[in-house]
């Protein structure tokens, strides 16, 4: 077997608890940088806004971020940021910044718009340094070349998706993450353990990123309820952490699949989080896939303790059951249902679902419209054929 694949990761990863002190490490030929930060991480932002000042570079701080950011969030930030005219961006924070960051940082010169850059292999060029601090375990975003917007006219999730969005250098520090409360560790969690699984069981699969996505399922499978529970425990917010990069890793070789295009319509028109959207719909796409990933979600059940059964077809349901097992204990909801999503959204969703092609295209078995309208409405019952 012949196998092709290229590995668009960042040049540096500093991984471990307190590796947020030596970001001005990689600024040192820098004199301008703007910060882009969540909210709570504001005080660690004008930290290191003080330490480069000592170093005689200059920062401007904004954190003007919008969760699940739509393009009207980048109406206003490539402006400010064009006149302060910085030589590096750093993104401080979850996906939604951390995307923020990197779109900034390829449009405030003004040559393109966030419009033509929707899409695979639109950015024209980055000029700048790109630094992203993830400050959750979820998304990945700190060493993917995505970033995702909201088209709230459609009502449907856009990716960009550019080798030029690959930061320069990657600050992963679970220290940060320990102040995540209970519901956004579970979500951005289970968003993680989609990106591994989608990315171990995608059509265009490959045994190097078999192996990371793996162990990615591995340390979240075994530490997310940890660190839900108890949130201070840092051995369970490294795993999370380790695991989360391992996701994020996954995604610019492979990227991710059927959840995801069928979570997008979830996040455009009900507003519901990225993560809790992927996690509610995994078990149901899975299911859907089981035709084609028997021995795949054999081995899942296997690298997170469930035992085995009399044949790799009753692992495998295991392997199912026991992932919405995890979902469940760490409270995240069963169904659509649960979310308030209306029975009767199902085929707009569906519709919607079937315009996500660059992930459709990667699902292990072929998602039908008729095939994502009855993956929907088990998910909304919650039923697991």
């Amino acid at each position: 077997m012949i196998f092709s694949l290229t590995l668009n990761w960042p040049p540096v990863i500093e991984f471990g608890p307190g590796k947020f002190s030596v970001i001005p490490d990689h600024l040192a030929e820098c004199r301008k940088v703007f910060i882009l930060a969540d909210m709570p991480f504001l005080n660690r932002a004008e930290e290191l806004s003080e330490t480069l000042n000592a170093k005689g570079i200059r920062s401007l701080i904004s954190t003007d971020v919008v969760p699940e950011p739509p393009f009207e969030a980048l109406e206003r930030l490539p402006a400010q940021v064009k006149a302060f005219g910085p030589d590096a961006v750093i993104g401080i924070g979850g996906g939604s910044a951390m995307d923020l960051a990197k779109l900034v940082s390829v449009l405030f010169t003004g040559e393109q718009r966030p419009v033509d850059i929707i899409g695979t292999n639109q950015v024209n060029r980055r000029d700048v340094r790109l630094i992203t601090v993830a400050t959750t375990s979820g998304t990945g975003s700190e060493v993917t070349p995505i970033a995702v917007l909201t088209d709230t006219r459609e009502k449907l999730k856009k990716g960009v998706v550019s080798r030029y969005l690959i930061p320069d250098v990657a600050i992963v520090d679970p220290e940060l993450t320990v102040s995540m409360p209970p519901s956004i560790t579970a979500s951005t969690g289970m968003d993680a353990m989609t990106h591994c699984i989608e990315a171990y069981t995608n059509r265009y699969a490959h045994p190097i990123i078999d192996n990371i996505a793996l162990e990615g399922i591995r340390w979240i499978g075994t530490h997310l309820e940890r660190a839900v529970k108890n949130g201070n425990d840092l051995e369970a917010r490294t795993a999370m952490s380790l695991g989360s990069l391992y996701g994020g890793m996954c995604l610019g070789p492979v990227n991710t699949a059927g959840v995801h295009a069928l979570a997008y319509p979830l996040g455009g028109e009900f507003k519901i989080s990225h993560g809790v959207s992927n996690s509610v719909l995994l078990p149901f796409v899975m299911v859907h896939n089981l035709p084609e990933c028997v021995e795949k979600y054999a081995k899942i059940a296997e690298v997170i303790g469930v035992p085995g059964g009399s044949s790799p077809e009753t692992a495998a349901k295991k392997a199912i059951r026991k992932i919405r097992d995890i979902s469940n204990s760490c409270n995240i909801p069963p169904d659509l249902k649960s979310l308030n999503i209306p029975e009767s959204a199902i085929s707009a969703m569906a519709e919607a679902a079937m315009n996500v092609t660059r992930l459709l295209d990667n699902n292990p078995r072929v998602i039908t419209l008729e095939d994502a309208e009855r993956i929907y409405s088990n998910a909304w019952n919650g039923i697991l054929e």
